[in-house]
């Protein structure tokens, strides 16, 4: 691929992932988007995405390859390698000849060198102070990645990072919308039914709010719950079957 057309390949990929990023999309077709473009225009053998949970635990999210897939499970079963030192620390990790610079890493290396791959770029998905994930990039000739590869995988991890705190955002703001909502639905019904029983049981609307809290209570009841059966009818507080 010449230099023209690889650039231009770039400019196309940045600009599909951008409108991926606009409305609804799959974040891992996103992620799997990334690791294909990492193999198709870096000097990369192959490519792997492990992105932490919600507990903080790091899983394989995409893949160029079973056998890069299989490096990177092997790195969390045994819990050491370069793409696990690079989500701790935060720092991108750079092993050019995996076989003499590893030893720290002994079943990473095994995995590594018996599945081809003779080198290893790992690189953080951070924002800030915060590390979300690493991009892997695996090589089957030792050897650094050249300095304008390097620097097009690190745009590549901050896309990815960016995209998937866009989805948490979203999914958190709709969270909170829908927990809001409810809680306004819940206000209008309790409010409804504070009119209920003040008429009911003759009493003021302070009173029966008091009335309808001590009901939910004693019973181990929602009050939006309990709101909703005396706007039915199916509780009828001032009854005596009510005490």
């Amino acid at each position: 691929m010449t230099a023209v057309t690889r650039e231009a390949r770039l400019l196309q990929l940045f600009a599909t992932l951008a409108d991926t990023m606009v409305d609804d999309y799959d974040v891992v077709d996103l992620l799997q988007t990334l690791v294909e473009a990492c193999q198709e225009l870096l000097d990369a053998s192959d490519a792997g995405i492990l992105l932490a949970d919600p507990a903080g635990e790091l899983e394989v999210v995409a893949s160029t390859s079973e056998a890069t897939e299989l490096v990177e499970v092997i790195q969390l079963s045994a819990e050491a390698g370069p793409c696990i030192e690079c989500f701790l620390t935060g720092a991108a990790v750079s092993v050019p000849d995996i076989a003499s610079g590893s030893e720290n890493w002994p079943i990473f290396r095994q995995a590594a060198l018996e599945n081809g791959f003779a080198a290893i770029q790992a690189i953080p998905m951070r924002l800030r102070n915060t590390t979300i994930g690493t991009l892997n990039l695996l090589r089957t000739e030792t050897g650094s990645l050249p300095a304008e590869h390097l620097s097009a995988a690190r745009a590549f991890a901050d896309v990815a990072t960016i995209g998937i705190l866009h989805e948490r955002s979203l999914r958190e703001q709709e969270a909170l919308s829908s927990q809001l909502q409810t809680a306004l639905n819940s206000r209008v019904m309790i409010e409804q039914a504070k009119g209920v029983v003040s008429f009911t049981a003759g009493v003021s609307i302070p009173d029966a709010f008091a009335l309808i809290r001590r009901y939910a209570r004693s019973r181990g009841l929602r009050l939006s719950e309990v709101a909703e059966r005396i706007v039915q009818r199916d509780i009828r507080l001032g009854s005596p079957e009510s005490r």
